[in-house]
């Protein structure tokens, strides 16, 4: 099968959902077939080939036309996240364009920006895309239930953008990343850890807040961020930059800097021997826990033990105190109160990294790649284009 994916954003650029896209054709190309991507100018990799847009305007709606129609693909794949198109209204009318069937993958649901008290129009332009496109796969239930009404549809969540097994097994480099990054901590104090971009939505403050408290009662915790601050997809940046500031303030304020430890960005590898290294990972997502958030997958792949927020619908696999600690959301109360309880007891601690080792499982990449490329085939015998896709088997 001949596949185009096209995407936001794209390695070298920072971000989850070009990390996805990357591995996930990468691994159809390994199954034989062949991989198109389109996106940003700048973006490339040494397996795929790989065409650059300079942004997402209007303009680029022709030039997306004629990639599909020069690549001779069979069928493409929009990976969708708002952000990544820089809010541009534009990619939503892609389908009307195209003479190849189009599976949207949504990472998110968020409205793109089109003008001042746009209103409904900006949820009118989503469901636009959603309803014209010849499938769509949403990444978690939440997604999934809102676009429970489309003919074609599944939910196929996301892998961990942590893929280097040799680093999740070898005890030996995360011992290194425990003593690079313990900084001043005794050895009977606690490493815990936070993995991700800045953002609004993924309850830092709290974390900050629930960290003084502890130390004011004198506990011996400290706090490692993992990897780099902010994503420079240019929608979110100013964003990230807003939230990293109030991080900074935060910490100035309960006077944490020597609390506190930035890793920057790291390879892969050195993102899960330091996810191995700390203690416990706190990911304190507002919005709650979700199969959206690559961040809680990584985590998960590694073994972590894990305290997270409580998702906002049912997420048959997070089972509380079994593979994952949940917690109410926005409550630093909580926070506190689930770091004091697992310190207190350690065998709840190995507990939750056997669970999390044995949930990676439900997540793998074999998995994903399987059920993708199954509704895509579904997709193409269902729109009447399975025959265009044999005749082009056969010419080959």
């Amino acid at each position: 099968m001949r596949i185009g994916i096209i995407s936001g954003e794209f390695p070298p650029m920072p971000g989850g959902v070009g990390h996805f896209t990357r591995i996930l054709a990468e691994r159809l190309q390994a199954q034989g077939h062949d991989l198109r991507v389109l996106s940003r100018a700048g973006c490339e990799s040494d397996k795929l080939p790989v065409t650059g847009l300079p942004g997402w305007g209007l303009k680029q709606l022709a030039s997306m036309q004629a990639w599909a129609d020069e690549e001779q693909l069979q069928i493409i794949n929009l990976q969708y996240q708002t952000a990544a198109f820089d809010m541009s209204p534009w990619v939503h009318f892609l389908p009307a364009l195209l003479d190849q069937p189009l599976i949207v993958t949504f990472h998110d649901l968020r409205h793109p920006y089109l003008f001042p008290k746009a209103g409904p129009l900006r949820d009118w332009v989503l469901r636009h895309l959603a309803g014209s496109a010849d499938g769509v796969i949403a990444t978690n239930p939440e997604d999934g239930g809102k676009l429970a009404r489309l003919p074609r549809r599944a939910i196929i969540p996301i892998g961990s953008n942590i893929l280097s097994e040799n680093a999740i097994d070898d005890s030996s480099e995360a011992s290194e990343a425990k003593r690079r990054w313990r900084g001043n901590l005794s050895e009977s104090g606690t490493l815990l850890g936070f993995f991700g971009f800045a953002g609004a939505s993924k309850g830092i403050d709290r974390l900050l807040d629930a960290l003084a408290e502890l130390r004011a009662k004198g506990r011996d915790v400290q706090l490692l961020f993992i990897g780099g601050q902010d994503n420079a997809v240019a929608a979110g940046a100013d964003a990230s930059a807003d939230a990293r500031e109030k991080i900074a303030e935060r910490m100035r304020e309960h006077g944490l800097e020597q609390a506190l430890r930035w890793t920057g960005y790291l390879p892969e590898a050195e993102v899960a021997a330091c996810l191995r290294a700390v203690d416990i990972v706190v990911l304190p997502y507002l919005d709650g826990a979700s199969y959206r958030r690559g961040s809680l997958m990584a985590a998960i792949h590694c073994g972590c033990a894990i305290i997270t927020t409580q998702p906002k619908v049912e997420h048959e696999a997070f089972i509380h105190a079994e593979n994952l600690w949940l917690i109410e959301r926005g409550s630093t109360a909580a926070i506190g109160a689930a770091i004091e309880r697992l310190l207190q007891n350690p065998q709840t601690v190995r507990q939750l990294r056997s669970g999390a080792r044995k949930l990676r499982q439900r997540f793998d990449w074999q998995g994903i790649t399987r059920d993708t490329l199954a509704f895509f085939e579904a997709a193409l015998q269902a729109t009447g284009h399975n025959e265009t896709s044999e005749a082009a088997r056969e010419a080959d």
